[in-house]
């Protein structure tokens, strides 16, 4: 519990953080979140190969990191009001990854180094935007998995990932946003192209422009796979995944993942100092037009389609099904970081009732 009372932001909200919050409510909330923990974790790679329902190419290919138990912060104005578990250890992200790697392309688009609608093969050379569907392929696209690539990239097949069609939303050998599926092989994609338009490693690029800034900790780490390298200016560079599918991704704790969540709940900025370019994160939080509770590699709540129980205000990164959960909510100027924990839906749902919204839901 050392983190509650923590500032996260000192440049941030002044007002009383417990002001409109049933504190007894609160407590019983994370205190029953404790006691959920994903089953399974103390060994990852069992747990890995128990999730994957790809019928091939099932290889883990990057490293893993056992889990341990259930653990997460509730943050409101910038400051941590309760915690459970060891908010402060490390653990995989998972899917969680894929809306930190839109924040590196908020850097990208801050630095005027990519628009969002304009084609990916005008601002980078590789071969798997050259044909004439991926030609049409923009940042946006990818950002909001409705690019419909195909091809094989680091030995996995588009085709592979069994997610792909969980949804029934992909448009088969349909153009560039005309469909939507949840493709991992696409995400890092993603990953290649963004780390060929900045020239260096994304890690590198995440811990200057955003996790320094913010105050994180030195314990997070961001992984690809062991073939996953690309050659630029005669540099072999790794590229990082966009989540844990087969291994790897971001590494963190669900403290400096709660930083995260600040940095967007003040639209980029941090400390009076602006990281993300005014209007970007707005971007991230705009539906995309063939799946409405998606936006920017952030899942969207509008609708109450993501999760039914909490609030229509709320955005979240999510990976694992929900067991890695990290939940903004302007309404309440609240942010939720779950690690490794068992029906967050619960979670969301209570702590949203125990904080009364500062502006209208």
């Amino acid at each position: 519990m050392g983190s509650v009372g923590k500032c996260l932001d000192e440049g941030g909200d002044v007002d009383d953080p417990w002001s409109g919050v049933d504190a007894a409510r609160l407590a019983c909330a994370v205190r029953e979140q404790a006691e959920r923990t994903v089953p399974g974790i103390q060994d990852m790679g069992s747990y890995l190969a128990s999730q994957v329902c790809d019928v091939s190419h099932r290889e883990v290919l990057g490293p893993l990191l056992d889990g341990h138990g259930a653990s997460g912060v509730v943050v409101r104005r910038g400051v941590v009001l309760a915690s459970w578990g060891d908010p402060e250890r490390t653990e995989m992200a998972f899917s969680a990854t894929k809306s930190v790697l839109s924040l590196v392309a908020g850097v990208a688009f801050g630095d005027g180094l990519l628009r969002l609608d304009e084609p990916v093969c005008r601002s980078v050379g590789l071969a798997q935007f050259g044909d004439a569907h991926a030609r049409k392929i923009t940042w946006r696209h990818l950002l909001d998995q409705s690019s419909q690539w195909e091809g094989e990239l680091w030995s996995k097949p588009t085709w592979v990932d069994a997610q792909s069609t969980r949804e029934g939303t992909e448009s088969a050998g349909g153009a560039p946003g005309a469909g939507w599926a949840y493709n991992d092989v696409r995400v890092n994609l993603t990953a290649l192209a963004l780390t060929v338009l900045f020239r260096r490693s994304l890690p590198e690029v995440l811990r200057e422009r955003v996790m320094e800034p913010v105050g994180a900790s030195s314990g997070w780490s961001w992984h690809g796979y062991a073939d996953s390298v690309v050659e630029i200016d005669g540099r072999r560079i790794g590229v990082v995944s966009g989540g844990a599918h087969w291994g790897g991704g971001l590494w963190i704790s669900a403290l400096d993942l709660a930083r995260i969540g600040q940095l967007c709940l003040r639209d980029g900025q941090w400390g009076g100092r602006r990281l993300l370019s005014a209007g970007w994160i707005e971007e991230m939080w705009r539906p995309c037009p063939v799946k409405r509770d998606y936006g920017l590699s952030w899942w969207l709540n509008d609708h109450r389609t993501v999760w039914p129980k909490a609030p229509s205000t709320g955005r979240c990164a999510r990976g694992n099904g929900g067991g890695h959960l990290l939940w903004v909510d302007p309404a309440r100027d609240l942010v939720v970081s779950s690690r490794w924990g068992a029906g967050v839906e619960s979670l969301l749902a209570e702590v949203s009732a125990a904080v009364r919204p500062v502006s209208p839901a």
